[in-house]
């Protein structure tokens, strides 16, 4: 089973990617549960994986997660059984590879795609488990990165925090970018995406060694386009054609101010993407001062509570099933490590 990876940051086309590449025949792409971005953190309380009752009870846990992942996944409810029997070894990462093996052979694809974008952060243990995974590192200007994430319902709302997170997640996919070679690693921009869509798709099949078809292209058209648009508020757009005017539109709705804090945060990370700074000259960096810091955290959590109201209530109930369940789990496991204390 071959393994693809797209990483880097949410509000950069991914599902869009995704449903583009999930129409081939030879790839299985479902709406990701995030299993290792929700899992990975809490992992130590099920104590020693070696000790099967505990990677048991991982493995149903993440099966659950994806059993209640907002984007129903289109696959009979998983067999624990048939998960455990596929693990090479007692860990997470064996069991996120043994759920994405499932998926793709219940369609009948001899690939996978995992757009849980931030799995970057366990690249190393991705490469040690896997045969040379490939990894599809899809960027986009920071500038229309803050704005996508200043509408959504979810995310950070301030640009200086969402440059700060697009920084850390391009610098992790660039080191391994760097780490890695161009049989294993292919960096993709979301500009290109929508503007040279054809030329893009092809050299990216080319990458995956699997085949280009215009079918592709008519993504919108698939019912899991209609499913994952229809779920949120997030993927509204996914049911229509590519826009490629979906660009540069941080020029009109960002305020001066907006850009520079991103450019200020930003700047370094941009030039090694080749995105071109808008305030070359005199940049005024007073204004990251601890004092407006603080400013902008007070901000910031003002507008997400305020987003959080606008959620559609159907959506939110979605959403809160995956975060009810953590939550329930870690108090599980909190307690059943406390009385084995």
């Amino acid at each position: 089973m071959k393994n693809f990876l797209m990483v880097g940051e949410q509000r950069s086309g991914s599902n869009l990617l995704r449903l583009i590449l999930n129409e081939s025949e030879e790839i299985a792409a479902p709406h990701p549960p995030h299993i290792l971005q929700r899992l990975m953190p809490i992992v130590a309380m099920y104590g020693d994986l070696e000790n099967e009752a505990n990677f048991s009870l991982l493995i149903d846990d993440a099966c659950t997660l994806v059993e209640l992942n907002p984007v129903p996944w289109e696959l009979d409810k998983l067999d624990r059984k048939n998960v455990h029997s596929r693990c090479k070894k007692n860990n997470l990462i064996a069991v996120f590879g043994a759920i994405m093996d499932i998926y793709a052979e219940y369609h009948n694809a001899n690939a996978w795609l995992c757009k849980s974008m931030q799995n970057i952060r366990w690249a190393k243990e991705l490469n040690q488990y896997f045969d040379k995974p490939k990894y599809i590192y899809l960027y986009r200007d920071p500038r229309d990165v803050a704005l996508s994430f200043s509408k959504a319902v979810i995310g950070e709302k301030h640009p200086y925090f969402i440059a700060q997170q697009w920084v850390e997640l391009q610098e992790l996919c660039i080191a391994q970018r760097d780490r890695l070679n161009e049989q294993q690693f292919f960096s993709l921009c979301y500009e290109d995406l929508i503007n040279n869509t054809h030329y893009t798709i092809e050299k990216l099949c080319a990458f995956l060694e699997i085949q280009f078809t215009e079918k592709m292209l008519e993504f919108h058209k698939s019912n899991e386009a209609k499913r994952s648009a229809s779920s949120s508020q997030l993927w509204e757009n996914l049911s229509q054609p590519i826009k490629s005017s979906n660009s540069m539109k941080f020029l009109n709705e960002l305020s001066k101010e907006e850009i520079n804090i991103i450019e200020l945060v930003a700047g370094k990370t941009m030039d090694k993407l080749s995105y071109e700074r808008t305030m070359k000259q005199n940049i005024n960096d007073t204004i990251l001062n601890k004092d407006k810091i603080t400013e902008f955290q007070e901000l910031n959590n003002r507008l997400k509570t305020i987003k959080k109201e606008t959620i559609n209530p159907d959506d939110l109930k979605r959403r809160n099933q995956q975060t009810d369940f953590l939550e329930d789990v870690i108090l599980r496991q909190s307690n059943n490590n406390l009385k084995a204390g």
